[in-house]
């Protein structure tokens, strides 16, 4: 009965508009109201799950990403990648995967991807030729790679959701080949889909345009090498590495680019204190949630339920693939982290999965279910910036969807594509 009401009151406050946050504090206070147990234990759990250090680098991250998209760095990014990838047939299209791949793996956020990128390349695309529905599916799809492709503040959530055990370190390395193997399987996709709607080349610029577009673009892309860097070599925790990737990333846009105005920078303050309360509270409210779902056992009931079904791993693997499809089209991508790692991350290394590469799994099953109506956040985000209906994109984006399925079913059964740089790194 307890499950029930846990279930059932998160459920109603959904459907009647509450945010997701607040949700799941809702359920999980009644839940413990129903089981007599003491309120005081149910804010205590609310605190502890964002009283972790580890967790003040995603501010950090956050606003590095922000002070890139206001200042500049990401339209250098863009003007990279078109010098590079630009002559394919349909050139645009792999340059919006590309610069997604270079700006996703410095922004971290797939929202601030599609925002970002999205306000540049759209607007270009439409007006060289390009399908309004193409443009925005190619530009929805291809920024999952923000969740991926380190540093992500995902992966900070997942390490202390699985119990604070795992290295982000090796998190981080274990992104880094699936996050460009989407990234591919999205760009020969598009390749594909613009020469079938007869789509033109960009002429290729020369490799002088080409090497002083590297060059321009080379003080952006370090903001990643110093966070990744930083933590890999072991100078910075990964607070650190996010603090001194802020400031880097400030110093580059003031004194480097100089294109971050006093207006911008209180734009960028704004919305990383807004994105990160969003965040923070959502983290905290899922610790009280994912402490009752435990409390009911619920990872142990739905261990049971599936080898019931079947006890061949790939089976396993395939159900588990299924039900966080499902669950990343109806809910946030930071809640169900935190709620699905302490239900499936045991189910997945009692078959012999990684806990490094059920992370990823989790992170591309999720980051489609941002693609992915009704509740597709990032879908929304794009066909907002487009001015695409909704409807109308998510006609056609059905081969991005299989490009990513594709590096999906790849990550879960080859482990050595998320399991080869860190076991180097060991």
């Amino acid at each position: 009965m307890g499950l029930f009401i846990l279930i059932t009151v998160f459920a109603i406050c959904v459907v009647i508009g509450l945010p997701v946050a607040f949700a799941l504090g809702v359920a999980a206070v009644s839940a413990f109201f129903y089981e007599g147990l003491p309120m005081m234990i149910a804010f205590q759990r609310i605190i502890s799950g964002i009283s972790i250090f580890s967790l003040m680098a995603i501010p950090f991250f956050i606003f590095a990403g922000e002070l890139m998209f206001h200042g500049g760095i990401a339209m250098r990014l863009v003007r990279f990648a078109s010098s590079a990838v630009g002559a394919v047939r349909g050139g645009l299209g792999v340059v919006n995967v590309m610069s997604s791949m270079l700006f996703g793996g410095i922004s971290g956020s797939a929202i601030a991807d599609v925002s970002a990128l999205g306000s540049i390349l759209i607007p270009v695309m439409k007006e060289k030729g390009y399908d309004d529905d193409y443009a925005v599916n190619v530009t929805v799809t291809s920024s999952i790679a923000g969740i991926i492709i380190p540093p992500s503040h995902n992966m900070i959530i997942y390490a202390v959701a699985a119990g604070g055990s795992l290295s982000i370190s090796k998190l981080f390395l274990a992104g880094f080949f699936p996050g460009v193997l989407m990234c591919l399987c999205l760009a020969a996709v598009s390749y594909v889909v613009a020469v079938k709607r007869g789509y033109t080349s960009e002429a290729f610029p020369g490799f002088v345009i080409l090497f002083k577009d590297f060059i321009t673009a080379l003080p952006g892309l370090m903001t990643a090498v110093i966070i990744v860097g930083g933590v890999l070599s072991g100078i910075f925790t990964v607070t650190e590495s996010g603090a001194f990737g802020a400031i880097y990333a400030f110093l580059v846009t003031i004194i480097v680019y100089r294109t971050l105005s006093w207006e911008k920078f209180k734009l960028a303050v704004n919305n990383s204190v807004r994105t990160t309360a969003m965040v923070m509270i959502l983290i905290a409210c899922s610790g009280a949630f994912a402490y009752m779902l435990t409390f009911y056992q619920v990872p142990q009931l739905m261990s049971l339920f599936l080898t019931s079904i079947s006890d061949n791993p790939i089976i396993i693997l395939l159900m588990i693939n299924l039900m966080l499809l499902f669950l990343g089209a109806i809910m946030d991508m930071a809640a169900l982290i935190l709620i699905c790692t302490p239900i499936f991350l045991p189910i997945a290394t009692s078959i012999g999965v990684d806990p490094y590469q059920f992370g990823m799994l989790l992170m591309m099953n999720l980051g489609l279910g941002l693609c992915t109506p009704p509740v597709g956040s990032v879908l929304f985000v794009g066909c907002a910036v487009g001015g695409v209906r909704l409807e109308d994109a998510v006609k056609t984006i059905w081969p991005f969807y299989l490009a990513i399925l594709i590096a999906l079913m790849f990550v879960t059964f080859v482990p050595a594509i998320s399991m080869t740089l860190p076991n180097l790194f060991e």
